[in-house]
């Protein structure tokens, strides 16, 4: 187990260097739990960019269904993301359900079809990156969820805004079609990564709605216990990453350097007041 332990922490490291960084602050014997749930976080993030097509992508989500219904278990074994996963869910009592439902969620990610309504996309962020601060909270031994459901809305809608030109570059469309519509703005702009006062003022009403669940998660960051706080560490740089994008074209956007991003990250476990920036 000690190397497909290794082999989650080396793909955190990687792929998610925020969540590497936070589990750093996190007690030691939480760590290897922690790290196999951001491994499959990463896995199943990145399905569509690795499958390239969706019939292979829908393929690589079942097998993880069932994995986590307890199928396939020669090849679970086999698997040093899915052993350390399914090693932490028997010792933290990890929801199962709330995994099933981030990959239900991840489907979206296989296909061309829009994001419709700010709630769809709400609910999107809820089911995978509210969802991961929930169970790695539950793996510290606290209930956020109170907390973890508009943190990860927060670090959701950012990661959208960031990612825009890749999303349109491969005719994917996260910005909700009915908040171009309010600002009469147009998706044949957005896959044309073509900028317009339209597209910039429905940008920055996600950024103000992002601004506002990060400002709810801090507040209701502060009825937990301390030991819930590395779950929570990686939303310490929504705040100036959106502060970044405000002064960004919506297709070039301003990016915080890694070493920023850590500095933030560092900063917010020695005070939790500084999560919203």
């Amino acid at each position: 187990m000690k190397d497909a332990v290794s082999f989650c922490a080396e793909l955190v490291r990687d792929a998610d260097r925020d969540r590497f960084i936070a589990t750093l602050f996190a007690p030691a014997h939480s760590r290897d739990a922690l790290y196999a749930l951001y491994a499959f976080n990463v896995e199943t993030a990145h399905v569509r960019d690795r499958a390239r097509e969706a019939a292979p992508g829908e393929i690589r989500l079942q097998w993880w269904r069932d994995v986590l219904q307890g199928e396939r278990r020669g090849e679970a074994r086999a698997s040093p993301v899915a052993a350390s996963l399914l090693n932490a869910i028997e010792r933290h009592r990890l929801p199962v359900n709330a995994m099933l439902a981030l990959l239900e969620a991840r489907r979206f990610d296989l296909y061309d079809e829009p994001m419709r309504t700010i709630a769809e996309l709400e609910d999107y962020a809820l089911k995978t990156a509210s969802a991961l601060i929930a169970m790695a909270a539950g793996i510290l031994g606290v209930d956020a969820a109170m907390a973890a459901g508009p943190a990860g809305i927060a670090c959701g809608l950012t990661q959208v805004l960031a990612v825009l030109p890749g999303h349109a570059a491969r005719r994917q469309l996260y910005l909700p079609i009915t908040l171009l519509d309010r600002h009469g703005a147009d998706a044949a702009d957005v896959f044309a990564r073509r900028s317009s006062p339209a597209l910039n003022r429905a940008a920055a009403d996600l950024r103000r709605l992002a601004r506002g669940h990060l400002a709810a998660a801090v507040n209701n960051l502060h009825a937990l216990p301390q030991q819930a706080l590395p779950a929570f560490l990686p939303i310490a740089p929504v705040r100036r990453s959106l502060d970044r994008l405000d002064r960004s074209d919506v297709f070039s956007p301003k990016s915080l350097s890694p070493w920023r991003r850590q500095w933030l990250i560092w900063r917010a476990a020695r005070n939790p007041n500084w999560l919203a920036g």
